[in-house]
Parts: C-alpha cells; sequence; structure tokens
C-alpha cells in the first residue's frame, strides 16, 4: 500500500511557480458548548473574479495547516476542524490548464498522490472534521468535502459536481471510492458518469442534499453560523447523523453489480467504446464496492495517471480551453457599447421551435414577449406549451410561485402583427423557404421601429437574401440555435455586408443575456455546423445510394467521436429538413456536396430505422433498404470502411481549408467550437480539425495542418 509521507512533493511544487495560490486561513470558533473548532477559510485573493482552485503549492500548504491543526488537537487546543470558501465558492478543483502541462506519467501519479495525502489528513487529525460548502464546489471541491467526517451545504449554492469524466480524467482524490460509500452506488454512477456526459450537468445544493452528500442544509443568510451550531450539536451528542443513501450489505450484494452492468450496457450504445475515462470511473466504481479506503485511493492514483498522460485527456484540455477562454472572448465581436436594449421581443411563429424560442427569451430577458401565427389555434396550442413549460419549472422548484407569475404575465399571443410594435428584437421561426422568411420580415417592418433588429433563425438560407427586400437591411442578423433550444449552448451569428455593428454588438449581447455561447460567422451556405454535417451526411448517403451498407457506413465514422451516427442524426433533426440541407449544399457547391433523392424518398416513408415499443432503434427498416436499392438498381459498388473514412476525412479537411480560406470564421479553433457546443463533438476527440491533423488528412488535402504543432488526442 501507498505511504504517502514517503513521497517527496517537491518537484511538483517547483512545476507551479505561476500558481494562483489558494490560502488557508485559519481562525478559533468558540461554540455555545464552550467547545473550541478551528476554521479554515480557503482564499485565493480574487473574490468572485476567480474560483478557488488546488494546485500543487495550495495543497502543500493546506497539508501543513493540517498538521498543525493535529498537533494542537493533541494537546486538546481545539475540538474540531471545520472548513469553508471564500464567498460564494468553496473550490473548483485542480486548474486544469496547469494539469495539462504535467510532463509525464510519473509526475501525473504524484499530482493524484498528493490530493489524497493532503485531503485525507482530514481523517487523521484525532478530532471530528466539518467541511461547510458555501457555495460552488467541482471536482477536488467536493473531494475536501467527501474526506471529511461531516458535510453541510448553502441551500444557494449554484453548483455541486464531480466533472472530471466530461474533461477524460476521473475524480481522483477520492471521490470515485469515496462517493458511491456515501450516498450508494446508483447515485454515484449519477453525479460521477451520467450528469458529466449530459453536457456537463451540476447538481443544485438541494439535489445534493438530497443525494446525502452533505447532512445538513442551511439558508445561504446565516450558514455559517447555522453550520456552527449543528457542528457543536454533533460534538455534543445532541445531533445524531443520519445517512439513508449510505450503502449497506444487501446494496453491495444485490444491487451494486447489476447497477455497473447496467451502465456499462447504457455508455456502449450511447458513447461507443472509443472514450477511456467513463470506463475507467465505472471501473472503479465497481471495485468501490468492497476493499479499505487505501486501497481505493490506490486504485485512483494509477487511474488518474494514466488518463492525464494520455491523448484523450490532451484533446480535452484543447477543447475545455475553447469553451471556457475562446467561447467568452469571441473573435471579430464589436464594442459591447454599440449594443441597443432589448426590452420587448417578438417571435415570428408559435410552433415547436418557436414556443423554445420564446420560453426561453421570458426566462433569461424577463421581458414581454409576444408570439404570432397565422391563426388563433396555432397561437393558442404555443402558449398553451409555453405556460405548462413554466408550471413544469415551478413544479420541479427551478423557479417560484412569484416568478412564474411574472413569466406567465409578460406572455402574450396574437394573430395580429401590428401588435409587434415596440418590440426592439424581433425573431423568426417560420418555414425554411427563402419567401416565407423575406415575406413574414418585409410584414413585420410596417410596424416595428427602423432600429428594432430582426434575427432569422434559418439554418442554411442566406441572411443578406432574406433582408434584401427590406427598407433597412443593415437591422438583419442570423442568429441560429440548436435543439433542444435550452439545453444546446451555442448560437452561430451571422454577420451580413449590409449589417450594422449595433446590429451585431446587440445580436452579441443578448445571447449573452440568453446564457448562450456566441461564433461570430460570414453569410455562407450552413455557416459552419451544417456545413460541416451536411458533408458527412451528404457523404453517408451517397455511400449507400451507390451501394454501400448502412451499417457499413457506421463502422466508418465511428472513430470520428461523434455522438450518433449520420442516420440517428437525420431521424433526429428530420428526414425532410436533412434532405432540404443536402439540397442547399448541393445547389451552393454542387463539386462537394451530394443531393440524395432517396433521402427524400425516406422522409415520405418517414424513417430510417426499424423502433421497438419504446422507440429505439432495432435495426435499419426493410422498405429503407428497398428504397436506397432503387438507386443503384443492385449494381451498386459498396466501399469498405477504411476506404469511406478516409474519403470523408479527406473531404472535410478540405471543406474546412476552404471555410478558413473564405473567411467563414476567424480560425480552426471556431470551428472546432462550433461543433462541441452545437453537434455534440465530445472533449476527448479534442474538436474536428485537431482529428483532422492527427489522421493525416489535412496534410492530404493542402499540404499543412491547421495546428503547429498538432494537438495530441484519441484517433479511432
Amino acid at each position: 500500500m501507498t505511504d504517502y509521507t514517503t513521497i517527496d512533493f517537491s518537484d511538483l511544487e517547483s512545476m507551479s511557480a505561476d500558481e494562483v495560490v489558494t490560502r488557508a486561513f485559519v481562525r478559533d470558533v468558540r461554540l455555545a458548548s464552550g467547545k473550541t473548532l478551528a476554521l479554515i477559510t480557503l482564499d485565493n485573493g480574487r473574490d468572485h473574479t476567480r474560483p478557488n482552485t488546488l494546485g500543487p503549492v495550495t495543497l502543500l500548504e493546506l497539508g501543513r495547516v493540517f498538521d498543525g491543526l493535529r498537533d494542537r488537537a493533541s494537546r486538546t487546543e481545539i475540538d474540531a476542524v471545520g472548513l469553508i470558501g471564500k464567498p460564494f465558492i468553496l473550490a473548483a478543483g485542480a486548474d486544469l490548464s496547469k494539469v495539462g502541462e504535467i510532463p509525464s506519467k510519473e509526475a501525473a501519479k504524484k499530482l493524484a498522490q498528493l490530493g489524497h495525502h493532503v485531503l485525507g489528513k482530514q481523517a487523521t487529525l484525532g478530532v471530528p472534521s466539518f467541511v461547510f460548502v458555501n457555495g460552488l464546489a467541482l471536482g477536488g471541491g467536493v473531494e475536501i468535502a467527501l474526506n471529511a467526517d461531516y458535510r453541510t451545504i448553502d441551500a444557494s449554492a449554484p453548483a455541486i459536481a464531480l466533472p472530471e469524466v466530461f474533461l477524460g480524467i476521473i475524480p481522483g482524490w477520492g471521490g470515485a471510492y469515496l462517493l458511491p460509500n456515501l450516498i450508494g452506488i446508483e447515485n454515484a454512477l449519477k453525479v460521477v458518469i451520467e450528469n458529466p456526459l449530459k453536457q456537463n450537468r451540476m447538481l443544485k445544493a438541494q439535489q445534493a442534499f438530497e443525494f446525502g452528500m452533505a447532512d445538513a442544509m442551511f439558508p445561504s443568510a446565516n450558514f455559517l453560523e447555522d453550520s456552527l451550531r449543528w457542528a457543536d450539536g454533533v460534538l455534543t451528542g445532541k445531533v445524531k447523523v443520519k445517512r439513508p443513501n449510505q450503502p449497506g450489505k444487501l446494496e453491495r450484494l444485490a444491487k451494486w453489480d447489476v447497477a455497473i452492468g447496467i451502465a456499462r450496457k447504457s455508455l456502449e450504445s450511447k458513447i461507443g467504446t472509443v472514450p477511456n475515462s467513463p470506463y475507467a470511473a465505472l471501473d472503479l466504481l465497481k471495485a468501490a464496492k468492497s476493499g479499505s479506503k487505501v486501497e481505493g485511493f490506490a486504485r485512483e492514483d494509477e487511474a488518474l495517471a494514466e488518463l492525464i498522460s494520455g491523448d484523450q485527456f490532451q484533446a480535452s484540455i484543447y477543447a475545455f480551453n475553447l469553451v471556457q477562454k475562446r467561447a467568452k472572448r469571441p473573435a471579430g465581436a464589436p464594442d459591447k457599447a454599440l449594443a441597443r436594449p432589448v426590452t420587448k421581443v417578438g417571435v415570428l411563429g408559435a410552433g415547436l421551435m418557436a414556443s423554445q424560442f420564446a420560453l426561453l427569451f421570458l426566462r433569461r430577458l424577463q421581458v414581454p414577449v409576444v408570439i404570432t401565427d397565422l391563426d388563433q389555434t396555432r397561437v393558442d396550442k404555443g402558449l398553451g406549451y409555453i405556460r405548462g413549460e413554466i408550471a413544469k419549472l415551478l413544479d420541479k422548484g427551478r423557479i417560484d410561485t412569484d416568478e412564474s407569475n411574472r413569466l406567465n404575465a409578460l406572455l402574450t399571443g396574437t394573430t395580429h402583427r401590428a401588435d409587434f410594435a415596440g418590440c426592439d428584437w424581433v425573431i423568426e421561426a417560420v418555414f425554411e423557404e427563402l419567401g416565407v422568411k423575406q415575406e413574414v420580415f418585409a410584414d413585420i417592418e410596417r410596424y416595428v421601429s427602423p432600429e428594432a433588429i430582426l434575427a432569422t433563425n434559418t439554418s442554411s438560407l442566406s441572411v443578406e437574401r432574406i433582408g434584401e427586400k427590406l427598407q433597412n437591411p443593415e437591422r438583419v442578423v442570423g442568429f441560429h440555435f440548436f435543439n433542444p433550444v435550452a439545453v444546446m449552448p451555442l448560437i452561430e451569428v451571422v454577420k451580413t455586408p449590409q449589417q450594422h455593428d449595433s446590429t451585431l454588438a446587440t445580436a452579441m449581447a443578448t445571447a449573452q443575456r440568453l446564457k448562450k455561447n456566441a461564433v461570430i460567422t460570414t453569410d455562407s451556405p450552413g455557416f459552419v455546423v451544417n456545413r460541416i454535417l451536411a458533408k458527412v451526411l451528404g457523404e453517408a448517403m451517397h455511400a449507400v445510394d451507390t451501394g454501400t451498407p448502412f451499417e457499413t457506413v457506421d463502422e466508418a465514422v465511428r472513430p470520428f467521436g461523434l455522438p450518433m451516427t449520420p442516420f440517428v442524426l437525420l431521424e433526429l433533426v428530420g428526414l425532410k429538413v436533412g434532405a432540404h440541407v443536402l439540397d442547399t449544399h448541393h445547389t451552393a457547391f454542387p463539386e462537394r456536396f451530394f443531393r440524395s433523392e432517396s433521402l427524400h424518398e425516406l422522409a415520405d416513408l418517414g424513417q430510417i430505422y426499424e423502433k421497438d415499443g419504446k422507440g429505439n432503434a432495432k435495426g435499419v427498416d426493410k422498405r429503407a433498404r428497398k428504397i436506397v436499392e432503387k438507386q443503384h438498381g443492385g449494381t451498386g459498388t459498396a466501399m469498405a470502411a477504411d476506404e469511406l473514412r478516409r474519403r470523408i476525412e479527406d473531404g472535410l479537411a478540405d471543406e474546412v481549408h476552404r471555410m478558413l480560406a473564405e473567411k467563414v470564421v476567424a480560425a480552426a479553433e471556431d470551428i472546432d467550437l462550433c461543433l462541441i457546443l452545437g453537434a455534440g463533438y465530445p472533449f476527448h476527440m479534442g474538436g474536428l480539425t485537431p482529428y483532422l491533423d492527427r489522421v493525416g488528412a489535412s496534410e492530404r488535402a493542402f499540404g499543412a495542418t491547421f495546428h503547429t504543432p498538432p494537438i495530441r488526442g484519441v484517433v479511432g
């Protein structure tokens, strides 16, 4: 077993000269019973602008503080140790940018061991240890709390999570062993694996408390005072701590392995077997049902070292930096001061997409929102959907009664576009046809001011052409959401030659208020995400139309790491929509994009896959096979998976190169950012352009890589 006290961690400290150190300040608190609790406060001196993080220097200092408190406890000077963060923040775990710079597997293992060594000291203080989770706690921040004897949580804490699997690693400072033994295997699977793979979902305080991640929850107004009073009750025996989710013998014997097996099958069906970290985490959670904490920590040391030193984590760090840094400073954004206020929003349309827009604008902007459609029945249906979603938010406790009433009061519907007077932002979600979009904008222009922004959610039509018949085309902007609107974090904001800077600035400011990430693109077919997807989908349909089996296409694209196969994606977005997107790109670039007549027939059929009673795909529908076989008449030539994969890779590299030459976006990083945020491209792949570099496609397509040096990451 590892004896952490014999390890020399000084080399980690020497690699961290520029670390933003989180200090551990200690003061004694006299409790009502007369007992003394030594309270540690973690604070990096950066207020709320930068969360506390746990680098080597921070950990070593905290370790020395724990050692000093253990000595004081042995002299009976203190009766307990507590730990809390600076206002609103406990800690956000390790500084990932620094973790990504660790030079070797040996150094990575030492970092894992250092975390275990220091945080584990809370169990050897000689007095009870408490962590008061007073706000955001991610990764190592959660593991600080897990290593303590007792935990309280602030009821307003906005984000509690172990996001490591999302980033290509595992909870390696105790989380993979301690959490399932605290809250049970099924809850731990949700926190460690399921939530990170759902767009890095976080827990609110109430959810974390219900899972059993904290022993008590208190309102923020008197959180520390209440936590100290509760801790005093624990010390005196007046408070008996009950942990109903803590697993017993029956769960370990009958439920543990079954839950692991179900989770493994679910992972294989949803993400395939290319990503390493989810399966490493699953193995650790499985092993956590037995054995000692020391053994569990040793397993975490090995797994974390392997992952940190691997290529998938390096690719994840590239993706993480895109999302955390580049997405917050969009390339080409005009001066924020040019943005106009948005005080009333109009939504043209009342269908599902339009209703999702209305709900999002209501919740985030808290301004009046009016929807319209061709007749009152459609308007009423849209209003009913939106009000129903507000009711669901209320039932789930995500909004209170006052906010529910306020949102409902701000929402109206009409069949008269004249009621859009006063709107300074109008967004359309009507049929994807140029003439229809031109007509609704030309009509609405009669009722709104010349400064009101007209935003189109078109996915592939020319934004410039949509506005070409308007008196004020300079106020038109592309504002392309991805479905589901509430979940997907990307908006492609589209520039046109006539567009005023104030229009673009308002669009960027509005996206930020909606809590979305915006990437600016020029007005070109498909913008970024749909242009890339059209290339993949077009090649997939061309392959089956010319004789390649559906299953071979799936095998060919599997190494791309896409969240689903091309044909599943086509069914998800809608076969008619997919056919329209391919048609649009074929019209614009006939020599590079395929039109598929069979896709139009499949759209009429309504499906590609046969479904079981739960709607899950059982296999390709026989009628779908006959439709594509009709295209090649039984004389097609099937491509091998490797041949098709290389064809798609080279086509994508060529298309990305053209997009950069056309200045569709500022840099290759923006293409990767769009695919990560808008198409669910997995972090462990690092994005499309690093993948194309790694497989040699960029060199084959135009004689250079998109990144110098190429970014490490998984291939195949």
